[in-house]
């Protein structure tokens, strides 16, 4: 639009002209929207690990190069004067095996030694030597035997004694399978294949299965005393994450003191989940952040997570409203992802 068109407007029907200037209002407002939006989108596509938290590895291409850092002209590794650290020798009473070694000729002139003159001249030198065992698993074969009765005749075979497991496979061996699938998060397959070349055992993907099966009930009553130990501390953390369990979302809780740490896998993120962790009246402090599902526990004994990175003090809340005094303070520590404690089993 030019000069002439404007003062048209202006010179003719009043009611255009304010509804035009109504609307290059409303385009002024849009407009700025815009340009935030625009300029937040900018920094957000700017940003690299040396103006933000993003680490290097995530640095698109377009980011600068890291500055390096100036040489110090030292060479690498300790320098003059550093007090070295070695591998400290085991204690003979540990060694499982000595071997002696003698030299055979005399290194400046090649005289041989003989058995009489092995005198030590010096100190023996120590060279300790950690090695793993043949991997071969041990199979030991129980042969139960039967006998016929010269009175009645009946045939009676002899019983299992009551230290031998009943499966296949004994305790230290299941002990290994459980920590490689379940502690390293190794999975079934993977520990059948390392199983197999470090140890020489021959396992299927059922067995590997049913072993963690058997290890969870073997668990079940240190893990229902761990759980009393946590429901009567004195103050925890609590949070949930997303979990996937055979391919099906899930949640994983995690409750952790200064001494525990417990973790359960739950359908979702209800209260009764927590209940289920907690107890319906827990007796001490919560930190938590602003979950609804935490709003039951007693607010003068809850602490919230303010930390200024936290999502929940700028996105409204689910569920039911917080409870009036609930303390929201910076005393809570940083809260952790619970799938970086370790030690959690992943559904496969």
């Amino acid at each position: 639009m030019d000069r002439a068109e404007a003062e048209a407007i202006l010179d003719g029907d009043r009611e255009t002209a304010i509804a035009l200037l109504m609307r290059i209002g409303e385009l002024i407002e849009a407009n700025r929207r815009l340009e935030a939006r625009v300029a937040e989108l900018e920094q957000r596509l700017n940003r690299t690990s040396q103006n933000s938290s993003l680490p290097p590895s995530q640095d698109p291409p377009s980011a600068p190069p890291r500055p390096q850092r100036s040489q110090s002209g030292r060479r690498p590794g300790g320098q003059p004067g550093h007090k070295g650290k070695h591998r400290k020798l085991v204690p003979l009473e540990q060694v499982d095996e000595i071997v002696e070694h003698w030299p055979g000729r005399c290194g400046k002139c090649g005289h041989a030694f003989l058995a009489e003159q092995w005198a030590g001249a010096a100190p023996v030198y120590r060279h300790q030597l950690a090695e793993l065992p043949p991997p071969a698993v041990r199979v030991t074969e129980h042969r139960l035997h039967r006998l016929r009765c010269p009175k009645c005749a009946k045939e009676t075979r002899a019983a299992l004694p009551a230290q031998v497991p009943r499966g296949a496979f004994g305790p230290r061996l299941e002990a290994a399978v459980a920590t490689l699938a379940v502690r390293n998060r190794i999975s079934r397959r993977d520990t059948v294949e390392l199983l197999g070349e470090l140890f020489g055992a021959e396992l299927s993907v059922g067995s590997v299965d049913a072993i963690i099966s058997h290890a969870a009930e073997a668990l079940k009553e240190p893990y229902e005393e761990l759980g009393r130990q946590v429901r009567e501390a004195r103050a925890l953390n609590i949070d949930e994450t997303g979990w996937r369990r055979a391919g099906v979302r899930r949640t994983l809780w995690g409750v952790l003191t200064a001494s525990q740490a417990l973790f359960r896998i739950a359908p979702d993120r209800h209260q009764r989940e927590a209940e289920a962790l907690l107890g319906s009246e827990f007796a001490g402090i919560v930190c938590s952040d602003r979950w609804w599902a935490y709003d039951y526990l007693n607010p003068e004994r809850r602490q919230l997570c303010s930390r200024p990175s936290d999502p929940g003090l700028h996105r409204p809340r689910r569920g039911p409203g917080r409870p009036e005094g609930v303390r929201g303070g910076g005393a809570c520590p940083r809260r952790t992802d619970v799938r970086s404690l370790g030690g959690v089993p992943r559904g496969r």
